[in-house]
C-alpha cells in the first residue's frame, strides 16, 4: 500500500512538468513535422526537395563546416583553460570560475553586437592594426565565416570549459603521480595518462557545443551580415519571408533528426 501511494504521489508531482513538456515542446515539435508531410501537399515532396536542391546542399555544408571549426577551437581553448583551473590555487581558481559564469549573464545579442564593432572595417581592431603600421587598409573581420566563426567560439566557450572543467576535477590523479613517479615526463604524463583519463569528459564538451553550434541564428545573422547563411536563417526565411512553410519546416525536422542521430552515434560510441 505504501509502495503505491509512493508512486501515485510520485505521478501527481510529475504531472505538471509533463503537461509544461507536452505543451510547449512535444506539440510544437509534432506540428512541425506534419506541416513538413502536408504543406504544399500531402506527401515526402519537400524531404526529396533537400536531397536533390544544390542551394541546400551548400547551406547545409556551410552549417556544418562552421559548427565543426567552432566546436574545435573552442574544445582546444576550453580544455587549455580548464586545465588551468585545476593546477592554480584556490582563489585564482574562483576568479577563473567567476569570469567563466559572468558570461551566461550577458545577452548573446549584446555580446554579438559588441564583436560587430570590434570586427567592422572602422572597428578598435583595425583601426588599432592601422595606427600601428601593420596593415594599411582594414582587413575583412566581419561578414563573412571568420567573424562567424570568432563570435561563436566567444559564446560557446563556457559551454566547453564546464564540462571538461568538472570531469578533471573528478579524476583520479594518483594515476598522474604514480607515472610520474616511474620516470614518466611531464609531456608523456599528459598525453599517455591525463589526456586518455580526461576523454569522456571531452567528448561531453564537443558533443554539447556542437549541438549548440547547429542551432545558432543571431550570431551567425549579424556576423555573417547576410553573406553566410546557416540552416537556422535560412529556415527563419522560410517562415517569414519566401513562406515556404513546408520547406523550412522540412529543414527545422532535418535539424532535429540530425541531432537526435548524433546523440545516438555518441551514446553508442
Amino acid at each position: 500500500m505504501t509502495r503505491a501511494l509512493e508512486q501515485r504521489t510520485y505521478w501527481l508531482l510529475m504531472l505538471p512538468a509533463v503537461t509544461l513538456l507536452a505543451a510547449f515542446c512535444v506539440f510544437p515539435l509534432t506540428k512541425i513535422l506534419w506541416l513538413s508531410v502536408t504543406v504544399p501537399e500531402p506527401g515526402f515532396q519537400n524531404y526529396y526537395d533537400i536531397l536533390t536542391r544544390p542551394l541546400v546542399h551548400l547551406i547545409w555544408m556551410t552549417t556544418l563546416r562552421i559548427c565543426v571549426v567552432t566546436t574545435a577551437i573552442s574544445i582546444v581553448f576550453g580544455y587549455i583553460v580548464a586545465y588551468a583551473m585545476t593546477t592554480v590555487g584556490r582563489d585564482q581558481r574562483s576568479m577563473m570560475m567567476f569570469c567563466v559564469l559572468m558570461t551566461f549573464w550577458l545577452s548573446v545579442l549584446v555580446r554579438t553586437f559588441a564583436w560587430v564593432m570590434l570586427l567592422r572595417g572602422e572597428g578598435l581592431i583595425n583601426e588599432g592594426l592601422m595606427a600601428s603600421g601593420l596593415i594599411s587598409s582594414p582587413l575583412a573581420l566581419v561578414r563573412n565565416e571568420f567573424g562567424v566563426v570568432v563570435g561563436m567560439v566567444h559564446v560557446l566557450l563556457p559551454y566547453a570549459i564546464l564540462p571538461i572543467y568538472s570531469h578533471m576535477l573528478g579524476m583520479d590523479r594518483r594515476y598522474v603521480d604514480a607515472a610520474r613517479s616511474l620516470g614518466a615526463t611531464p609531456l608523456k604524463t599528459f598525453l599517455l595518462v591525463f589526456l586518455p583519463l580526461s576523454k569522456p569528459g571531452i567528448i561531453a564538451a564537443t558533443l554539447l557545443v556542437f549541438i549548440f553550434a547547429l542551432g545558432f541564428y543571431i550570431t551567425p545573422a549579424l556576423l555573417g551580415g547576410g553573406r553566410v547563411v546557416m540552416i537556422t536563417e535560412y529556415i527563419r526565411v522560410g517562415f517569414e519571408d519566401t513562406l515556404q512553410w513546408g520547406m523550412a519546416a522540412t529543414l527545422a525536422a532535418s535539424l532535429l533528426l540530425s541531432v537526435f542521430l548524433m546523440l545516438g552515434l555518441t551514446a553508442r560510441a
